[in-house]
């Protein structure tokens, strides 16, 4: 049969493709075959026999392309064929030849690097043990010119002078102070980071929720002198029988039973006291109940807030009771099929994909649909109640969250978690709710308001960003959507979510001025990407990986200047 033939039997034959059939995608390991570049690689025996020769025949426009754009559209069983012929002819002591040469290469370079390990290892503890011993002998020198002066020290003071002063439990004034450990430790440390600096950018273990003062650390340190006193603070004003919350009681002048506030208790603290307080960071020991009363589920009156406790839980679980059984309904069985196929993509995966926490999350996430009909369901409310869970399970545990089991809590702690979860992220979403009605209105407002602002502070990269024709609702949907979360750590999340309840209308008004000052935090990185896809892989993967509290504090202080500069004068967004 001639070469036309076989084209029109070929393009019959692959004319109905299989939907969902896998094609081959040619690039660096898979390159088209070519029999001429690989000549070598076939034997002379399985050559294919040569055509026979017949009587050409006048090829039709469509078969002139085909011929012409052959190599680049053929992807059928033709390929396959020749593919698997190359495979079968190979070379096999080519092959393995150089393989084994491969392997011998990188044996011989692992070896080499364990002996360069070792030998600076062995240099980093003589060194160390050369440092002791002039230490001690220092020490001797002292001690022996104290006792020739007669300064004589009790058992009790000595035993004070030597022992570690952080082993006590005592205060320490500033991080410089932090303990040191052991020479041996110390050697230690070293040969960890060294082998640390040996692998590609591998980031350190950071804990999702560090302590207020440096969340870039790990671990349990010692608290220091000012954090001692900010959480005295929090807890005497939390104790006492009225913890005042006037700015708040103005905008939202009834409580949970509906009743209005009495007036008695706008008077009994300073007004502005608990949310000054919580501005600048919440410490995790008082975290839950302070965002419980910032959030306005707790009522002010101390004496009043298990009994409000006890009635919204129940509440929860008898929606519960009413409205769960109802999830694979005809009518509901497309939410909550959404909502399973989101809470896996949620991070921290350690956390979410705990099957209790599944199943805590999706019930959170129903329940709010069924009863808010105006908005139901939207992606990006899932992530939402991470934070809120959060905080509410370092109510029951002391050690940090990514490897903790939450099934081992008991029953009461976890229902306790999930109404307490689920009643605040509703009073977060009831400020917010135009951001998940049809169309999004909400998001559509802000990220339009973003723009302007952006034009008014930083022009430069406003137009850098035009000229290469990124549109802000490309990368600023997702960061009205979710607040920052996916952009964010999740302890620089719940940091940020201490101002955001502290301010008024934090998460509707506030988050605006913090994405602005976040967008122009990257002026540098944006300015030097010079193309439309280097700019969205930036904005849509900016590093924060290793952001902490201090960023934070950064990036809320730089918000709350222009806030102050830009929303009581909307003017100043005109040119």
């Amino acid at each position: 049969m001639s070469n036309d033939g076989n084209k029109k039997q070929f393009w019959k034959r692959n004319a109905a493709k299989v939907p969902g059939s896998i094609q081959h995608v040619y690039g660096a390991q898979h390159p088209p075959f070519d029999p001429l570049l690989h000549a070598n690689l076939i034997k002379a025996g399985n050559r294919p026999p040569p055509a026979t020769p017949g009587k050409p025949k006048k090829a039709t426009t469509f078969q002139e392309f085909e011929s012409i754009t052959s190599d680049a559209w053929d992807v059928g069983d033709d390929d396959d064929e020749l593919l698997a012929m190359a495979a079968q002819n190979l070379n096999i002591e080519v092959v393995m030849e150089t393989a084994n040469k491969v392997i011998e290469n990188h044996s011989k370079q692992q070896e080499r690097q364990r002996q360069d390990d070792t030998t600076e290892l062995e240099r980093r503890e003589e060194d160390t043990q050369e440092e002791v011993a002039e230490d001690e002998e220092e020490d001797e020198e002292e001690e022996e010119y104290r006792v020739g002066e007669g300064d004589v020290t009790s058992p009790e003071v000595s035993f004070a002078s030597q022992s570690s002063p952080y082993t006590d439990g005592r205060l320490v004034k500033s991080q410089s102070e932090a303990p040191i450990g052991s020479p041996k430790d110390a050697a230690g440390e070293h040969a960890g980071l060294h082998r640390q600096r040996s692998l590609p950018h591998r980031p350190p273990v950071i804990p999702l929720v560090a302590r207020m003062a440096d969340q870039n650390t790990s671990g349990t340190p010692v608290m220091t002198e000012r954090e001692a006193s900010r959480l005295d603070k929090f807890k005497q004003l939390l104790a006492g029988p009225n913890t005042d919350l006037e700015k708040y009681i103005k905008a939202v002048p009834f409580n949970l039973h509906g009743n209005q506030f009495p007036p008695s208790s706008l008077h009994s603290w300073n007004a502005e006291e608990l949310r000054k307080l919580s501005w600048s960071g919440i410490p995790r020991q008082v975290r839950p109940i302070t965002w419980k009363l910032l959030s306005g589920y707790l009522p002010a009156n101390a004496e009043r807030r298990e009994s409000v406790l006890q009635r919204k839980r129940q509440e929860y679980f008898g929606f519960i009771q009413q409205y769960y059984d109802s999830r694979n309904d005809e009518h509901h069985q497309d939410t909550y099929r959404q909502i399973q196929i989101d809470i896996p993509r949620m991070s921290p995966e350690s956390l979410v994909l705990q099957p209790k926490v599944t199943e805590i999350f999706e019930r959170i996430l129903f329940i709010w649909a069924i009863r808010h009909p105006a908005s139901g369901y939207v992606q990006g409310i899932n992530d939402l109640v991470t934070p809120f869970f959060v905080v509410y399970v370092f109510e029951y545990i002391e050690e940090e969250v990514e490897n903790f089991d939450v099934s081992s809590l008991q029953e009461e702690a976890l229902r306790n978690i999930e109404a307490d979860s689920f009643w605040c992220m509703s009073k977060l979403l009831d400020g917010i709710q135009d951001n998940y009605t049809f169309a999004q209105p909400g998001i559509q407002k802000k990220v339009k308001a973003l723009e302007e602002l952006v034009s008014r502070i930083d022009e430069t990269v406003h137009l850098h960003m035009q000229q290469y024709e990124v549109e802000y609702l490309q990368f600023a949907f997702r960061w009205m959507n979710n607040l920052l979360m996916r952009e964010l750590p999740l302890r620089c999340t719940i940091r940020l979510w201490d101002t955001y309840q502290a301010e008024p209308e934090g998460f509707s008004h506030f988050h605006l001025y913090v994405c602005a000052a976040f967008l122009v935090r990257w002026r540098k990185e944006i300015l030097d990407e010079r193309d439309f896809q280097g700019l969205m892989i930036l904005l849509q993967n900016l590093p924060t990986m290793h952001w902490g509290n201090e960023e934070v504090s950064v990036l809320l202080a730089e918000a709350y200047r222009l806030k102050f500069a830009f929303a009581d004068a909307p003017n100043h967004y005109k040119r």
